[in-house]
């Protein structure tokens, strides 16, 4: 008779699958801004909210920790990364950079399917700011230019791409003025169209005109935090 046990590496595969889910609801939480910089992120109360051990919380951490998204110290535990006001500089800088020959292979190898992922995005933007939902526009906001060079199809570009955007996120958390989701749709609807259109020059217009206008909304003087709740951010993200 067969043995209706599973398989061995059964444990090891469900372990991964949270690792996983905590990891993209951890990072969605600090993308949207729900966690903010320097927010402290203790391991027993992320293990505690999404019902997994300790040991799965810190290789997420780590994980972040990589990506340039939380702080690891020596003896005080992690908390959201806060990036200098030089270090904001120097990021926006290298996105600008990145993003201009990111968007020149896209304009050779953007396909109709691929015009069709960005409309269908930028119409997820639009419904997300119908809503009022500023978190989700912040994420969605970001996840446009991440799109954008997976699209390009250069790997290295879009890794690189990801965690840059995610690093602005922080920034513009710490740093910057209230998003405006009306004027993000606007300028990519702009862009997917520049694209369509296949107009190099001016889709690098837009793009430039984009990003300096996120840059200067971002660079501003910081304002103090006070003590959060993580366990009630948590509770909107544990599973």
């Amino acid at each position: 008779m067969k043995s209706l046990a599973p398989p061995a590496d059964e444990p090891a595969k469900k372990d991964i699958s949270r690792n996983e889910i905590v990891y993209k609801n951890l990072r969605r939480a600090i993308i949207e801004q729900a966690l903010l910089p320097g927010d402290k992120l203790p391991e027993d109360i992320i293990g505690e909210r999404f019902g997994v051990s300790r040991t799965i919380v810190r290789s997420v951490l780590t994980r972040l920790f990589s990506e340039g998204l939380v702080d690891l110290r020596p003896n005080r535990g992690a908390a959201v990364a806060r990036p200098s006001l030089e270090e904001a500089h120097d990021i926006f800088e290298a996105r600008r950079c990145l993003e201009r020959d990111v968007t020149r292979r896209l304009l050779q190898h953007i396909t109709e399917a691929g015009l069709t992922r960005l409309e269908q995005h930028v119409a997820q933007e639009e419904e997300a700011r119908k809503r009022n939902s500023t978190n989700e526009s912040i994420r969605l906001s970001g996840e446009f230019h991440i799109l954008m060079a997976e699209l390009s199809g250069n790997a290295v570009y879009a890794r690189y791409v990801n965690e840059i955007v995610s690093r602005c996120s922080l920034i513009l958390a710490l740093y910057g003025r209230p998003h405006s989701s009306e004027c993000a749709v606007s300028e990519h609807m702009e862009i997917v169209a520049g694209l369509r259109a296949r107009d190099e020059k001016h889709v690098l217009h837009l793009l430039e005109h984009h990003l300096e206008s996120v840059t200067a909304r971002a660079l501003l003087t910081a304002d103090g935090q006070g003590v959060r709740d993580i366990r009630k951010i948590l509770d909107r993200y544990g599973t």
